[in-house]
C-alpha cells in the first residue's frame, strides 16, 4: 500500500511539473527584423543626437545598418524608403549598463534561471552564450526604447564575463554586439553589518570576508603565474580555460567590473586594482561621491546600480540614491545609470524612469538622457558603434512621441543596425485581449432584456 501511495504521489508531481514546464519554455512570437535592403530616410522630425545639438525638422539617413548623414536639407537617394516623422522625435537606443536580460525569465522558476554557475571562481563563464533570444522579457524591454543592454553573470566572487547585447536576433550570436566587455567581480563587505535581514553573526561575516579576499588574491596570483608560464613557453604547460580568460584582464585589455557600494568596499577594490595595474569599472557606487578624489585619480567610471533605491543606512538622507547621479556629475566622475534592482530583467523596461528621477533631483535633463545612451557606450567601450546619432555609427535608434524620460511618451518605431524591430509584446497582447473581453461583456450585458 505504501509503495502504491508513493507511486501515485510521484505521478501527480510529474504531471504538475510537466504541465508547468511549457509555460517556462514558450518562446515569444515576435519575428526578428530582416536586414536593411535599401536606404531609409527619417524626414521631418526632431533629431536628438545626444553628442550634439538637437536638430529640428531634420532628416536622418541610414543604409546597410549604419547612419549615413543627419541634419537639415539632407539629399535623399532616389531608391530610399522615406518615412515621414513630422511631430515625432528620434533618439539613439536607450542602453542599460547592468542587467541579467536573457538569463532569467521567471525568477521564482528555477528552470528559467541561468545567471550563475556553481562555484566561486568562474572567469571563463560567458554570459552571451546563455542568453535566450526567445525570452518574453526582450520584446517588453524593447517596447520602451531599450534596445541595448549589458548582460552579466552573477554568483560567486568572480562571476564571469559580461557582454553587450542587442535585443533582437534569431540567436545569441546575432544579438551579441561585443563579447567579453568586462569581468564581473563581487567585492565582499569590509565591515560586519547588523540589520533585520542579516543572518550571519559579525564573526561569521568577518570570516566570510577574509575567505573571499583570500580567494581573490590567490586567483589573480595563479592567473598571473599561468600567464608568465605561457609567455616563457614552459614545456608541457597545459591550457586552463579559467586562466586563459583572465589574461585579457591581467594585460589591461578587459576591465574588471567590481560590484561595491560601501566606501570601505570601494576603497579596498580600488587599492586592489591599482596594485595589480587592472582597469576597473565600479558598479553600484552608492558611496562613490564620498571617495570621488580616489575615483578621479584612478579614472574609474561608475555604473550606478539603480536610482530606485532606499537609503542604505539609517542616518542617510531619504533621497541619497536619487541625488547620486548629480553628486557624481558635480565632482567630475564619469557615470551612467542602470536599472539594476530586485526584479532584474523584468524591470529593465523602466530604465528611462531611473534617469527621470535623477533629473527630478538635480541632474540636468540632457545629462540624464546621456546617462542611459552615450555614457554607458563610452564606459563599456562600444561608443564607436552605438550611444549617439552620428554618421558612421550603427542605425540603432528609436522614434518616439516625445521625451523618453516621460511616462506618457510612446516608442512608435525602433531599428537595430537598420533592421526594423517589432514593438509588439506580451503586455500589449494581454491588454488587447482584456480590452476585447470587457467590451464584449459590456455589449452582452446591454443586450440582456
Amino acid at each position: 500500500m505504501n509503495l502504491l501511495i508513493r507511486n501515485i504521489t510521484w505521478c501527480i508531481l510529474a504531471t504538475l511539473i510537466l504541465g508547468a514546464w511549457p509555460a517556462c519554455l514558450l518562446a515569444n512570437p515576435e519575428i526578428p527584423g530582416a536586414p536593411q535592403e535599401k536606404p531609409i530616410a527619417l524626414v521631418g522630425g526632431t533629431i536628438h543626437p545626444v553628442s550634439g545639438p538637437v536638430i529640428h525638422n531634420g532628416t536622418l539617413l541610414f543604409d546597410k545598418g549604419r547612419i549615413v548623414r543627419l541634419g537639415k536639407d539632407i539629399p535623399v537617394p532616389a531608391n530610399s524608403q522615406v518615412i515621414n516623422i513630422k511631430g515625432k522625435h528620434v533618439y539613439p537606443s536607450l542602453f542599460d549598463a547592468m542587467t541579467n536580460t536573457g538569463l532569467v525569465e521567471v525568477k521564482a522558476v528555477r528552470a528559467s534561471v541561468d545567471e550563475a554557475e556553481t562555484g566561486t571562481v568562474n572567469p571563463n563563464v560567458k554570459a552571451q552564450v546563455a542568453v535566450n533570444p526567445d525570452s518574453e522579457l526582450i520584446p517588453v524591454t524593447r517596447s520602451n526604447g531599450v534596445l541595448l543592454v549589458l548582460t552579466a553573470p552573477t554568483g560567486g566572487t568572480i562571476s564571469g564575463q559580461a557582454a553587450v547585447m542587442q535585443l533582437d536576433g534569431w540567436t545569441w550570436e546575432n544579438m551579441t554586439l561585443k563579447p567579453a566587455v568586462g569581468m564581473i567581480v563581487k567585492w565582499p563587505n569590509m565591515a560586519a553589518v547588523s540589520d533585520w535581514w542579516v543572518e550571519k553573526s559579525a564573526k561569521q561575516q568577518i570570516e566570510s570576508r577574509e575567505k573571499s579576499l583570500k580567494t581573490l588574491h590567490e586567483t589573480f596570483d595563479q592567473a598571473e603565474a599561468y600567464r608568465q608560464a605561457r609567455l616563457a613557453k614552459v614545456k608541457d604547460q597545459a591550457k586552463d580555460s579559467r586562466w586563459e580568460a583572465m589574461i585579457p584582464v591581467l594585460t589591461g585589455k578587459q576591465p574588471i567590473i567590481v560590484q561595491a557600494n560601501e566606501i570601505q568596499q570601494i576603497q579596498a577594490a580600488v587599492a586592489f586594482a591599482s596594485k595589480r595595474n587592472l582597469k576597473m569599472i565600479l558598479f553600484g557606487g552608492y558611496d562613490a561621491p564620498r571617495c570621488a578624489p580616489l575615483l578621479k585619480q584612478h579614472q574609474i567610471p561608475v555604473i550606478i546600480g539603480g536610482v530606485y533605491q532606499l537609503p542604505r543606512r539609517r542616518h542617510d538622507f531619504y533621497d541619497d540614491a536619487y541625488t547620486l547621479p548629480e553628486r557624481l556629475r558635480q565632482q567630475g566622475i564619469k557615470f551612467c545609470i542602470s536599472s539594476f534592482g530586485r526584479f532584474g530583467a523584468a524591470n529593465v523596461r523602466n530604465l528611462p524612469y531611473h534617469a527621470a528621477v535623477a533629473a527630478a533631483f538635480g541632474l540636468p535633463e540632457d545629462e540624464a538622457l546621456k546617462a542611459i545612451t552615450l555614457s554607458p557606450a563610452e564606459i563599456l567601450g562600444v561608443d564607436q558603434q552605438v550611444g549617439s546619432l552620428q554618421a558612421g555609427k550603427d542605425a540603432t535608434l528609436i522614434i518616439t512621441t516625445g521625451n523618453p524620460l516621460e511616462t506618457t511618451t510612446l516608442v512608435e518605431q525602433a531599428f537595430i543596425q537598420g533592421r526594423r524591430v517589432a514593438l509588439n509584446d506580451r503586455h500589449k497582447r494581454l491588454w488587447r485581449k482584456y480590452q476585447q473581453k470587457y467590451q464584449q461583456l459590456k455589449k452582452n450585458a446591454a443586450a440582456q432584456p
